[in-house]
């Protein structure tokens, strides 16, 4: 299994709005109302040239793989 990312992987990095997968204006406006905000990350950057990384998430271990096909897999 993969190592997991360090500290020095960049965390909440806001995606332009004129990016694919961004949440529309409307959106953004009604999660800021909400008091949260959505944010986008491409998966070569959370993959960083690897077909898999985990994640740690409430004491759990997650993977996420990319497959031949182009899709994503996340397992605990």
């Amino acid at each position: 299994m993969q190592a997991s990312m360090t500290s020095s992987f960049p965390l909440l990095h806001p995606v332009p709005a004129d990016r694919a997968g961004v949440p529309s204006a409307a959106d953004a406006a009604a999660a800021r109302c909400a008091g949260t905000m959505a944010f986008s990350f491409d998966s070569s950057t959370l993959l960083q040239g690897q077909k898999a990384v985990t994640i740690s998430h409430n004491g759990s271990v997650y993977r996420l793989q990319a497959t031949k096909l182009g899709k994503l897999i996340l397992t605990k």
